[in-house]
């Protein structure tokens, strides 16, 4: 929802909470219509004052994500709105172009951004993807072929690499 008047614009954030085995507790949340957010909370209670409000973006996002989970879904078909620089935008475009159950490198994500040799500033853009799994940063490993960095955790990020693999291969 968004009031008006001359002088103010006020933007109400929607949000919803979810647990899916394998990565635990995640928030979702909307504005004006489209994803904005999916972060893991693990251990951390809800911040106050949130407006957890099933619209129907957050319950479709919801059943997209239970279908990714039961193996049904491999892409998502959301209207997304991840706020970053430029630069950024263009590391999760890239990111999205990773196929289910595939891996790419940081210095894969900087090449698609137009940056080959930024592969530290697409890992800092990974790092700081607000649509998690949406956006699938758990796809990007080191060149070495290791897991580095996420943001649910390196276990929930194995996990989701072997959900995939598996899931691809049948």
């Amino acid at each position: 929802m968004t009031l008006t008047n001359d002088w103010l614009v006020l933007r109400v954030k929607n949000y919803m909470e979810l647990y899916f085995d394998g990565v635990g507790r995640i928030l979702l949340a909307d504005e004006d219509g489209r994803l904005t957010e999916l972060s893991f909370l693990k251990e951390r209670a809800l911040p106050a004052g949130l407006n957890l409000e099933e619209t129907p973006l957050l319950c479709e996002a919801r059943r997209q994500l239970e279908e990714y989970f039961d193996g049904s879904r491999r892409a998502f078909e959301l209207p997304l709105a991840p706020k970053g620089t430029p630069f950024q935008l263009r590391c999760w475009e890239a990111l999205q172009k990773i196929p289910y159950g595939r891996t790419a490198t940081y210095a894969d994500i900087a090449r698609a951004a137009g940056s080959p040799k930024g592969f530290r500033a697409a890992g800092l853009a990974n790092n700081r993807n607000p649509i998690a799994i949406i956006i699938p940063c758990h796809r990007v490993i080191g060149s070495n072929g290791k897991l580095v960095g996420f943001g649910g955790g390196l276990e929930v990020k194995a996990f989701l690499l072997r959900f995939e693999a598996a899931m691809a291969a049948r």
